[in-house]
């Protein structure tokens, strides 16, 4: 009798301090709403100024879930089609990328996509319109006369196009009427699938989108027929996107029923187990799996399923550490806010969500963490593995590093200009295997007058290092010694170009292939000089 009334006083307790912490997490919601009406109103009566209510509760609501997370936003009605291109990689319009150097000039065509409503219209790389419907593009800037080409998938859209090329019926320089009937524009996820050698077969993949998974199965088909005795799974840079299709990426290759993923929320019930439901096409194939600092969420969950599952060799470096899962909730005036509802685990119980998603490295990477901080979990076959923020590979093998020169000419768009000027000087070029840039003087004294900031990362922080001296006070005293070490640190801007070629030209070479042979090429010529790619292959395969 005594112990049930122990149990029906605790009980009683219990229920008391859940239900006093409800009403004050109510109390706490109420106050604020309250205060926040109280304020907007007080605000609109008496504030000097006109109010802009619209603008400054939409900073107020974005500064409010930036609070919480990355990843969580909130999606006005009019914002609606970026989010859903976003989602999808889809969008309605002719498919290319334009170049608009001149606000007051016209838009040229940088890149239409293989296979594309421009594509098939007759649109190259050169080519120059000058009005879209009958409106000039001068004036327009490029995000203007973009949203003016995109449009309902079926409507057309009619261009005034100055031609780099002669043609069927017009010559070079020509100005022609151009119909394109606008599609739905669906970017590849896969952006690459071939042999790298008589062993290897290779797989880009760039964005975890519907139907992904068919797509990587396809693609193993693919190679399977050309002969592949492993498989090379490049998921480097590669955001994330649908945790579905990472499930159906994993299921290709371990057995029916396998775990692939938990996720875990705050709500009752929240948990969700997800494993492979289909039968697996190949459980044998020796697989490599390439990630770095940009690979994330479902490039995680696939890399760290395989892992956990001794399925597969992580190769690269520790991957972005993006452990959350969002969720669409729909809002008032068809707005949507995409929030973070749960986070995710990997097979062995690991979280791959960084300790502290706030404070990362200049690249997005995790930065080093102290195994103290982290907890060890164990794999299908017992390797230990860790918590605490990414996926670590299984051999680390780091990314080629580049100069503070090359990325500012790549950034500001001087390797993009430069091959469009190519382009219009030649007509023709051997085979993407066959082609070699040879013409980098050309390409010197083009960049050397434009504006970009050339200086070294060494003579940058030296500029850095006296402006502190001078807040200091110090400059005047060091005048001899500063006077020396920037005259050694001083190089001129064709000096360094020339300095940098080796690390440029495969960045020119891409660019240029790409406007002749569309993307595929650019990236077949990307991987002659991907060392990272090369030294993974050097990698044996981790077998237990």
């Amino acid at each position: 009798m005594k112990i049930t009334r122990y149990f029906l006083a605790a009980l009683a307790a219990l229920t008391v301090s859940v239900t006093a912490s409800a009403q004050s997490k109510s109390f706490t919601l109420g106050k604020w709403v309250e205060l926040h009406n109280a304020i907007l109103k007080e605000l609109n009566r008496s504030y000097v100024d006109s109010l802009e209510v619209g603008r400054i509760e939409r900073e107020g609501v974005d500064a409010m879930l930036e609070a919480l997370d990355p990843y969580t936003v909130y999606v006005p009605e009019e914002e609606q089609e970026d989010f859903q291109m976003m989602l999808s990689n889809t969008y309605g319009g002719i498919g290319a990328v334009i170049y608009k150097p001149d606000v007051n000039g016209n838009v040229q065509i940088n890149e239409p996509y293989a296979g594309s409503p421009a594509a098939k219209a007759g649109l190259r790389c050169g080519d120059e319109i000058e009005a879209i419907d009958g409106e000039t593009t001068h004036g327009l800037t490029s995000q203007q006369s973009s949203d003016k080409m995109r449009g309902k998938p079926g409507t057309t859209v009619v261009f005034r196009v100055k031609k780099l090329r002669g043609g069927p019926t017009w010559k070079a320089g020509d100005v022609i009427e151009v119909p394109v009937t606008r599609e739905r524009i669906a970017l590849p996820s896969i952006e690459y699938v071939d042999m790298l050698n008589d062993r290897d077969g290779y797989v880009l993949m760039t964005k975890f989108t519907e139907g992904v998974g068919q797509g990587i199965r396809d693609a193993y088909n693919t190679l399977k027929k050309k002969g592949m005795k492993r498989l090379v799974l490049d998921l480097r840079s590669n955001g994330g996107g649908l945790m579905n299709e990472a499930v159906n990426i994993v299921s290709l290759f371990v057995p029916k029923g396998s775990v692939v993923v938990t996720s875990k929320g705050r709500l009752a019930g929240a948990e969700q187990v997800y494993k492979t439901t289909t039968d697996p096409i190949d459980l044998e194939i020796p697989i490599v799996v390439l990630v770095d600092s940009g690979s994330a969420s479902a490039s995680e969950i696939v890399s760290g399923a395989l892992q956990d599952l001794d399925r597969a060799t992580i190769i690269g470096t520790r991957t972005y550490g993006k452990g959350l899962v969002q969720s669409i909730r729909p809002l008032p005036y068809d707005g949507q806010l995409k929030v973070t509802t749960a986070k995710y685990y990997t097979p062995s119980g690991r979280c791959v969500q960084a300790i502290d998603y706030s404070h990362r490295n200049e690249d997005g990477s995790v930065g080093h963490i102290s195994d103290s901080l982290t907890h060890e979990f164990k794999t299908l076959h017992g390797r230990t593995v860790r918590d605490g923020g990414g996926i670590t590979p299984d051999f680390e093998v780091k990314g080629r590093k580049y100069s503070r020169l090359t990325y500012s000419i790549v950034l500001n768009g001087i390797v993009d200009q430069y091959s469009m000027k190519y382009v219009r000087e030649h007509e023709a070029l051997p085979s993407v295997e066959d082609f070699h840039f040879d013409a980098y003087d050309d390409f010197v004294a083009f960049a050397k007058d434009k504006e970009f900031d050339y200086r070294s990362s060494a003579r940058a922080l030296f500029d850095e290092m006296k402006k502190v001296l001078a807040e200091d006070g110090l400059s005047e005293t060091m005048t001899g010694e500063l006077a020396a070490l920037e005259k050694s640190l001083d190089m001129d801007k064709e000096t360094f170009l020339r300095l940098k070629k080796d690390e440029i030209v495969p960045f020119i070479e891409e660019e240029i292939a790409v406007r002749y042979w569309f993307q595929e090429a650019g990236i077949k010529v990307r991987l002659r000089t991907d060392d990272q790619l090369k030294e993974a292959l050097t990698k044996p395969a981790i077998s237990w």
